[in-house]
């Protein structure tokens, strides 16, 4: 992936990538290594600091462990010299807390932490949660809603000359105007709410140093050093006007094969959304403008976008180039204490007691779910760590981390078996626009070899004083079925029991929808599993996850998933309905009900159904928990209005009884009954809530 260029010097270039360790260090690199990076004005004067350069602001305990966002950027902001403090989970009510560390030097970083603080508040349903994994003693109530923009905004009240630059999921996926569920209606960037000066968007580490150090060597005004800031990839910042020098492709007129495509050669070529006040006002152009934005996605063809908001622009360059392996075993071996910071005592933070034991081995997805934020947040391209970073980080837990008993609860990422995959020619990679390498079915030019991750499996279980190294979740099954001899690896020495999945659904029309395999791809993956587990004397199980509600989702094909499940002996425990989550496309069908992975075009645009009332969205979520009491009245009135009444009786084909047991039938809650009285067995599995289960049956279950 090579940068562009221009022949005109007034159009900025987009320089390629520099090394991330490669920069001289700010002079402030003189204080050495931080035990913890400071919380409070103590700690910073017992590490002789007059002032913080930086200074990061998170909705998340912290926890000074590579698994947490603000910690990665903190330690790596101090490897290039910067002394930098973190205010963790600040009262919010007002800006008093906000200058517990004095004014920083260069500037604010501010995160709502490693989920966005709506998703992290609100179910999908609206209602608010009452606990927060990543506060200590799961409490929750401790971040605002919205958090970026609270906290921006009472740094602006703080310190008003302070340069204040948003970052972390929330933002990256709020970067452009955006449909927001819980207001139901399109907002504005989150860069022009809550006032912020730049927006960083995606994997953070090359932007974030980058605007560290220009700041750091910037001279005149503060204005001037932060509009020099518009080369720099995976950035957002607001402009009077487009550069001179750039020629702009409006959205309406992109194409697969389009003009702008050649001019792209040139660097001087901008794609012009439709503005906030176009796709606030007209829910097609909302879809036709995501289409553009996510395929403008590759770093190595994507174009600068620009968005008008009122009389300003919103300037979004291209996507950062992803890391090296090498920048990314730098980058995960910094110095963190890996655990808490000490002010939280004894106090247990839910995120950090599951995830103390796991190993994160790449970053990144090709997949393209169309329902997901890692795509968008982290990109389509994998990028991996060696086998001796994550070997040494296996030993690093074995022998520092408290509690460790010879178990790795974990070891993947995003996905759990996309590691080194990638496409095989650089080429073709750096010109593709496709929005997913595995849908429709897996791209010829994909590289599927899971020699790579069996080689550090095997290497892993085998470190002295290792007994177990789990696989939890992630695995993609359409690729496992590629490779027979990893999902014998994986199933004879890294399940525990249980192993998630997630095929989300049975019927073509929600699973076209969502960018996923069909339920044969599922099949043959159960299949190699369970002859795995046969051949390995293991009783396993797989534990699917479904999504009820999901754009192109009818009410009957929630019934067929509903009858699949009771063939195939499955009881879902809990399960997911679906939270259109910012930027996504599946959130787009949500919004306008057309269909942006074709053409958007006026009048011409693929109809999608949605699954919008608070009704039809439980009867969905009802039809997967077709088993629980509460759930037969909802279910024997859709079927009757379906004509499917025949559904309703004892037989083994048919659905839901005619009967309603005494003491239930509320409508969606849990049933009633419990224990060995109705034939069944309860048991626990390690990070698992209790399961109920008939003997012989399989079980589902869905976090959420």
């Amino acid at each position: 992936m090579t940068a562009v260029t221009t022949a005109r010097p007034e159009a900025p270039a987009l320089p390629p990538a520099k090394p991330l360790f490669s920069y001289r260090r700010h002079w402030a690199h003189r204080f050495g290594t931080a035990p913890f990076l400071p919380m409070t004005r103590a700690e910073m004067d017992a590490l002789g600091w007059d002032a913080c350069d930086i200074i990061l602001i998170t909705g998340d305990a912290y926890v000074d462990h590579p698994s947490f966002g603000m910690a990665i950027v903190g330690r790596l902001l101090e490897a290039q010299g910067f002394r930098v403090g973190i205010l963790s989970q600040p009262d919010w009510q007002s800006a008093e807390p906000f200058k517990e560390l004095g004014r920083p030097e260069l500037f604010f970083g501010v995160t709502g932490g490693n989920m966005d603080s709506m998703v992290n508040r609100y179910t999908s349903d609206r209602r608010l949660r009452h606990n927060d994994a990543y506060t200590p003693g799961g409490e929750g109530g401790k971040r605002p809603d919205r958090s970026v923009i609270v906290y921006a905004q009472r740094c602006r009240e703080a310190f008003s000359d302070a340069t204040i630059v948003v970052g972390g999921i929330e933002a990256s996926l709020r970067r452009i105007a955006h449909y927001d569920y819980w207001s139901d209606k399109v907002r504005r960037s989150i860069l022009v709410d809550s006032k912020a000066d730049v927006l960083i968007y995606g994997n953070a580490e090359r932007a974030v140093v980058e605007v560290a150090h220009r700041l750091a060597k910037a001279k005149g005004s503060a204005d001037e050093a932060v509009a020099a800031l518009d080369d720099i990839r995976g950035l957002a910042l607001m402009k009077r006007s487009v550069p001179e020098g750039w020629i702009e492709l409006h959205a309406d007129d992109v194409t697969d094969s389009d003009e702008g495509a050649r001019m792209t050669r040139d660097g001087r070529t901008v794609i012009r959304l439709p503005s906030y006040e176009q796709v606030s006002a007209d829910s097609e152009t909302y879809a036709r403008a995501s289409r553009v934005l996510h395929r403008e996605s590759n770093p190595g063809n994507a174009r600068p976008l620009v968005q008008k908001h009122g009389d300003r622009e919103l300037w979004v360059t291209p996507p950062p180039i992803p890391l090296t392996t090498e920048e990314m075993d730098r980058v995960y071996e910094l110095p963190y204490a890996r655990g808490p910071h000490p002010v939280y005592g004894d106090a247990k933070i839910p995120a950090w007691e599951m995830i103390r034991f796991s190993v994160t081995i790449m970053r990144g997805c090709f997949g393209g779910c169309t329902f997901c934020s890692i795509t968008e947040h982290e990109g389509r391209i994998i990028q991996n760590r060696s086998e001796s970073s994550v070997l040494k980080e296996i030993e690093q837990i074995r022998d520092k981390t408290p509690g460790f008993t010879g178990v790795i609860s974990d070891i993947g990422g995003p996905t759990a078996n996309m590691y080194r995959m990638a496409c095989k020619d650089p080429k073709i990679e750096a010109s593709c626009r496709r929005l997913s390498c595995v849908y429709p079915g897996i791209c010829p030019n994909l590289n599927t070899s899971h020699d790579a991750l069996i080689s550090l499996y095997q290497k892993a279980r085998e470190l002295p004083g290792i007994k177990k190294v789990h696989v939890a979740s992630g695995v993609r099954y359409d690729l496992a079925v590629t490779s027979p001899k990893y999902v014998k690896e994986l199933v004879t020495h890294h399940v525990g029991g249980y192993l998630k999945i997630a095929p989300e659904h049975v019927e073509d029309g929600p699973l076209s929808k969502m960018m996923k395999p069909g339920v044969g791809a599922y099949e043959r993956f159960r299949q190699l599993f369970d002859d795995a587990a046969k051949k390995a004397g293991k009783e396993y199980f797989l534990i699917p996850y479904f999504i009820a509600a999901h754009p192109g989702t009818t009410d009957e094909d929630m019934l067929q998933l509903a009858l699949w499940l009771k063939k195939n002996k499955y009881r879902a425990d809990q399960v997911q309905t679906f939270l259109p989550s910012p930027m996504a496309l599946a959130t787009a069908m949500y919004h306008s009900g057309k269909n942006p992975l074709k053409a958007v075009r006026r009048g011409g645009s693929e109809e999608v159904e949605t699954v919008r009332g608070l009704k039809q969205r439980r009867l969905h979520k009802a039809f997967l928990r077709y088993h629980d009491p509460e759930n037969w009245p909802l279910l024997r009135e859709a079927l009757k209005t379906m004509g499917r009444a025949e559904l309703i009786g004892p037989g083994k084909h048919q659905l839901v009884p005619a009967h309603q047991p005494i003491g239930t039938g509320g409508g969606g809650g849990e049933g009633k009954r419990t224990g060995k009285k109705h034939g069944f067995q309860t048991f626990t599995t390690k990070g698992l809530p209790m399961v109920k289960r008939k003997p012989g049956a399989k079980v589902a279950r869905r976090d959420g």
